[in-house]
């Protein structure tokens, strides 16, 4: 596949992640300093380590991003409301939180409303982004399309796939739910993207958003081809 984007526009489509649990200081120092020099839109962590990122990132394009409720999903809409607010207080530019996965097995699709009201009217008051991930490895394609149909409603800004801890990452999940929100959300893939030939597929199935720790690899392969 050719995409037709500059190196510059592929790297801002990336969102940089480091979610490792024994992730040490100079890990966070080493990510930031690479989204600063290849210009990915975002570094994505976990909420401890926003405050630290925000600061190293001062003076720099590249957002910062909280992941809330990782990476489970299993803690209450109140517990997901708080960690929210206060990655936000600490810096966090943009917000990706793993729905209630129990709660929409059970058919609750009113929980699941509720909670994506709750984050997304949180981040809109801050002007902050949102994300809804869905953690496809484990939703039957019902249960994709289901989460999708109240995104289209309550407009967060993104879906996305999975957290990457899964039992699968980013898959022809994509184009099931972008053909679901159509231009009302857009679509960011994680999970399993180590290489470009995978990039360009997400892109190609309708990603607009690329969440990966090979970013670095991905765009040096990109860049190689292009010259």
């Amino acid at each position: 596949m050719t995409i037709n984007l500059t190196v510059e526009q592929l790297a801002n489509k990336i969102d940089h992640t480091l979610l490792k649990a024994d992730a040490q200081e100079v890990a966070f120092e080493k990510l930031c300093q690479e989204a600063r020099a290849y210009g990915f839109k975002m570094v994505a962590v976990n909420s401890a380590p926003v405050t630290l990122c925000k600061k190293l990132l001062r003076d720099s394009p590249v957002h910062v991003g909280a992941a809330i409720g990782f990476p489970l999903g299993q803690t209450t809409i109140q517990t997901k409301a708080f960690e929210t607010k206060e990655a936000i207080k600490n810096g966090a530019d943009e917000i990706d939180y793993v729905i209630n996965l129990s709660k929409l097995k059970d058919g609750d699709d009113k929980y699941i409303e509720e909670e994506m009201q709750t984050i997304v009217d949180i981040c809109k008051k801050e002007d902050v982004l949102s994300k809804v991930i869905l953690e496809t490895c484990y939703l039957t394609d019902d249960e994709k399309k289901k989460v999708c149909e109240i995104a289209k409603e309550v407009q967060p800004d993104f879906v996305k796939t999975t957290t990457g801890f899964g039992s699968a990452g980013a898959t022809a999940d994509v184009k099931l739910m972008k053909e679901v929100v159509g231009d009302k959300v857009k679509v960011k893939a994680a999970g399993g993207i180590r290489d470009l030939k995978t990039a360009k597929d997400m892109l190609e199935a309708g990603a607009d958003r690329l969440g990966m720790s090979s970013s670095v690899k991905v765009i040096e392969e990109y860049r190689a081809e292009q010259s």
